[in-house]
């Protein structure tokens, strides 16, 4: 055992799942576009959880499709 997942509980550097997440893979989503990432895509939230929109524009109201679910964010597209 390391001295990391003695200290945080495992799973990585800091205990690595965080949690249930606010949205699933696959799953559509109503939401509104606030910041943009360093990339350029989109950022978005769903109950403070970030997801990052590719082609996603700060002040766009849009319907996306969730891509990916990490332990800290998610990924999603736009649904045309």
């Amino acid at each position: 055992m390391s001295y990391g997942e003695r200290r945080f509980g495992g799973g990585g550097r800091f205990g690595g799942n965080f949690g249930p997440k606010p949205v699933e893979t696959g799953k559509e989503y109503d939401v509104q576009i606030t910041e943009t990432s360093r990339q350029g895509d989109g950022i978005a939230r769903v109950q403070g959880f970030v997801i990052f929109v590719k082609n996603g524009k700060v002040g766009q109201t849009s319907k996306i499709r969730v891509t990916n679910v990490g332990a800290r964010f998610a990924t999603a597209e736009l649904v045309q």
